[in-house]
């Protein structure tokens, strides 16, 4: 019973993960590009500044 349940919850939680990644706008949009001008320059990732000049800079 404990074992169905976990399995459960871990499939829930998959399933939560993924719903809320579908919601990010795509690289390069508008969107994304206002999202990345708001978010602080020391939260970005690697990938996130190299994108930044890549689609919104460098166009």
């Amino acid at each position: 019973m404990f074992a169905t349940l976990r399995i459960l919850t871990s499939l829930l939680l998959v399933a939560g993960a993924l719903m809320l990644g579908g919601c990010a706008p795509k690289i390069g949009s508008p969107e994304w590009c206002k999202s990345i001008e708001e978010k602080p320059k020391g939260d970005l990732t690697l990938n996130e500044a190299r994108d930044y000049a890549k689609h919104c800079v460098f166009k």
